[in-house]
């Protein structure tokens, strides 16, 4: 989904020699979450002839075993890519791409071993929120975690397919991590993202979040689309981007509430939140990871939201 917030300095996918050789090289890539996110990258990363391990329950990784993975993409085509599954990581891998729900990160990286990944594989979490990369850190070790957000709007609906309905699926990265993050832009990009490479970590969290949280909390509230939010809701909208931008702005990312309300308005109508589509489904909710970072966040700079206050509260009693 589309970034609020200045476009922070970027270094594009590399040309080099050094890049363009691990681009072409087939990495053996392990998907933790093959949903809606996960299922996408895990397909164009396969199509592209990268070895892609999916990692989940026993029922849908027999699903991927027997059938691969089924995108729906008007960008990308409709194809079937095979891909492997299973339920835990059994060896190396180059690309440890983590795509699960907050709700069940804890639980689901049990999958990934820290020990089995192997001395040079990469993590790259594409999670909601900006929390995260610490646990991960913690688990797996610092210089073996990127920071990273994909803007994209695609979900499964069903196990194994998957449908991409957005015209973009636009990855960051950024951190010190013992694997130059151009040589994973540079796998991302042969597959067909777009892929680039950041100074800030904290810039792409909180540029993303700086949407999301809006985004999230409003259409869940309401059960509507962007295009009823921002004339329905508008006064609750542009106090909410006001709230969220002063928080990531204390938390040092460079975020313009107006290129903010610029971004929401060019939404299309229709386009819906994975949250509120988690509430119509009757899912757990990432409210904690996306509206309760920012009331951290805020309670730590002595910021007031009140308006993000009250509308976390009544999405979570929904």
């Amino acid at each position: 989904m589309p970034s609020t917030a200045p476009e922070p300095h970027r270094t594009p996918a590399p040309e080099n020699a050094a890049a363009a050789a691990g681009a072409h090289r087939p990495w053996t890539v392990a998907v933790l979450g093959p949903g809606g996110v996960g299922g996408l990258l895990a397909a164009l990363l396969s199509r592209a002839g990268h070895r892609v391990i999916c990692l989940a329950g026993e029922t849908t990784a027999k699903t991927l075993r027997e059938n691969g993975i089924r995108v729906r993409s008007e960008p990308f085509g409709d194809f079937t890519a095979e891909v492997e599954a299973g339920t835990v990581l059994r060896e190396p891998v180059d690309l440890c791409v983590v795509a699960v729900k907050h709700t069940s990160l804890d639980e689901a990286l049990e999958r990934v071993p820290a020990a089995v990944l192997g001395p040079d594989a990469l993590v790259l979490p594409l999670l909601n929120g900006v929390e995260h990369t610490g646990a991960l850190r913690d688990r797996y070790g610092h210089d073996r975690v990127a920071a990273g957000v994909i803007r994209v709007e695609s979900a499964r609906v069903a196990p194994g397919v998957i449908e991409h309905g957005s015209p973009f699926a636009d990855i960051d990265l950024a951190g010190g991590t013992a694997r130059p993050l151009t040589e994973v832009a540079a796998v991302l990009e042969a597959a067909g993202l777009r892929a680039r490479v950041a100074e800030s970590e904290t810039a792409i969290l909180w540029a993303k979040l700086a949407f999301l949280a809006p985004f999230a909390l409003l259409t869940t509230r309401y059960g509507t689309g962007a295009g009823p939010v921002r004339t329905e809701h508008r006064e609750e909208l542009l106090a909410l981007i006001e709230e969220t931008t002063a928080v990531g702005r204390a938390e040092g990312a460079p975020l313009d509430a107006a290129r903010s309300v610029a971004m929401f308005d060019a939404c299309p109508a229709g386009m819906r939140s994975s949250m509120q589509r988690d509430a119509e489904a009757g899912r757990p909710l990432e409210l904690d990871a996306i509206g309760g970072a920012v009331l951290r966040a805020a309670e730590r700079h002595g910021i007031a939201v009140p308006t993000a206050t009250r509308l976390v509260a009544e999405v979570g009693a929904l």
